[in-house]
């Protein structure tokens, strides 16, 4: 496994909507090593999601911090959410040292794909839904700096 580079604000790749990955792909151990590969740079850079813009791939794949591990969601979609929302205080990978509080739903429904090539269906609250917003906005070209009501180069939380 290696560190893979990051993309950094305002590279104009983080604002383009990426493209749905053709699933038979899913089983190629070339795409299964760059999934591996994103579980260590995001851990290597303390985060707790990632999306392929952010190492410079313009497809729909996201690793996402599930309790204890890493998981890797494929052509990721919200289907459903909590009518519930609260504010939370983010930062992101590609722009580093800068915070915001966003408004998220408290929970949310996610249509994807497992790394083995399931389709599934899972509902996440709290901290996985946050994240899964998050990255799924990377894939629609929006950041969090675009959605944030106040913009920091402190965290307060």
């Amino acid at each position: 496994m290696s560190k893979l580079p990051l993309v950094f604000h305002p590279n104009p790749l983080l604002n383009q909507v990426a493209k749905p990955i053709d699933l038979a792909r899913i089983q190629d151990p070339v795409f299964q090593q760059l999934l591996d590969d994103m579980v260590e740079t995001m851990i290597a850079e303390q985060g707790i999601g990632l999306a392929a813009p952010q190492i410079g791939i313009s497809e729909r794949f996201v690793i996402v911090q599930m309790g204890q591990t890493a998981d890797a969601f494929i052509n990721p979609e919200i289907v459903d959410h909590t009518w519930r929302t609260l504010w939370y205080e983010e930062g992101c990978l590609s722009i580093p040292g800068v915070y915001g509080k966003v408004k998220r739903f408290r929970g949310v429904k996610v249509h994807t794909w497992t790394r083995d090539g399931k389709e599934i269906t899972i509902d996440v609250a709290g901290l996985p839904a946050i994240i899964f917003q998050h990255e799924i906005d990377h894939l629609n070209g929006i950041l969090f700096i675009e959605k944030a009501k106040s913009l920091s180069d402190k965290k307060t939380a």
